[in-house]
């Protein structure tokens, strides 16, 4: 019962992060669960099963909050669930001590992924440029078999490279991925089922999962909207890196001092990436408040010179009477 209820709490936990992040639901639980013995492909196969309910939890909340795309979530669907059926289909066919390093590496490139992709800035000057299909398309195929094939991957996959194209709203896009994921869910859930049989999934720790995914995803999909993303993605790959770090090493059979020292190596990134995205973070915002301060300016016809030289206390011979432009 114990064990039920932490995992319990890691599915709510991991739900908030993934519905006001866009990504990290299956890498934070399938984390554990390879932490905790499970083999590889029942770990996937579980976490994809809860993702079932919670993605659809998730999307009917991020759609009440307008936080979907229609037409995105359409074109990166269907290849997704595409690529996770032949992704389980593919974990599912391998030994377990052949799976456990692939899959802990999978974790460790996406996890390292976030730290380098949130510890810049994150682009918003295209918005409102359409994606394309034959972008949409390749990127959900891909998504969703790294998704499948490493316990989680169709959000740090696809929420960054819909963020760096900045065409879109950071909300829309974290709404978007979350709903598309149901489907994709749905498709490694049958792949796997295909390949492992119904005694693949370990459907106490799926309930588990599930009903902490289920508390989270309202309340997520709200966070989306005031929760800082550069943090919260810096923070969370470095937990990821950290922890699937040390399979690695066990398989690799590093040890002695060079273990020790290859974690202070990667904390010491981890620190500095949380640095750089606060940094990144405090200009982002710097930005959007000059270009508040310039828009009502702009909008009054006041050049942004003027603008300037009257928040720095000096009024403009022509606007020094009536407030308005003096006619010329």
């Amino acid at each position: 019962m114990r064990k039920l209820l932490v995992l319990a709490l890691v599915g709510l936990v991991a739900q908030l992060i993934d519905g006001s992040l866009g990504m990290a639901y299956g890498l934070t639980s399938s984390t554990l669960l390879l932490v905790a013995g499970v083999a590889p492909a029942a770990a996937s196969a579980s976490v994809h099963l809860a993702e079932i309910g919670t993605t659809l939890a998730a999307g009917v909340a991020h759609w009440r909050f307008g936080n979907v795309d229609w037409r995105v979530v359409s074109r990166i669907a269907l290849p997704g669930a595409v690529g996770a059926f032949a992704g389980a289909t593919v974990l599912s066919s391998i030994s377990t001590e052949a799976a456990a390093p692939w899959m802990a590496g999978i974790l460790f490139t996406l996890g390292a992924y976030l730290l380098i992709r949130f510890a810049r800035p994150l682009r918003t000057d295209r918005l409102g440029g359409r994606l394309r299909g034959r972008f949409l398309g390749p990127l959900g195929l891909v998504a969703g078999f790294v998704d499948a094939t490493g316990g989680g991957g169709w959000g740090p996959v696809a929420t960054p490279a819909l963020l760096v194209s900045g065409r879109m709203e950071p909300r829309k896009v974290i709404g978007s991925v979350d709903t598309s994921e149901f489907v994709v869910a749905g498709a490694a859930s049958i792949g796997f089922l295909i390949g492992l049989g119904s005694e693949g999934f370990l459907l106490p720790t799926v309930a588990a999962l599930l009903i902490g995914g289920l508390i989270a995803a309202p309340l997520a999909a709200w966070l989306v909207r005031i929760v800082p993303a550069q943090l919260l993605g810096a923070a969370v790959g470095g937990v990821i890196v950290l922890t699937n770090a040390r399979t690695l090493m066990r398989s690799a059979e590093l040890d002695g001092p060079a273990r020790p020292a290859l974690y202070a190596l990667l904390a010491a990134g981890w620190l500095a990436a949380l640095v750089l995205a606060v940094r990144a973070l405090r200009r982002t915002r710097r930005a959007r408040a000059e270009a508040a301060n310039a828009a009502p300016a702009t909008a009054a016809g006041v050049p942004a010179e003027a603008s300037d030289t009257a928040s720095a206390g000096e009024v403009p011979a022509d606007l020094a009477t009536t407030g308005t432009p003096a006619p010329r």
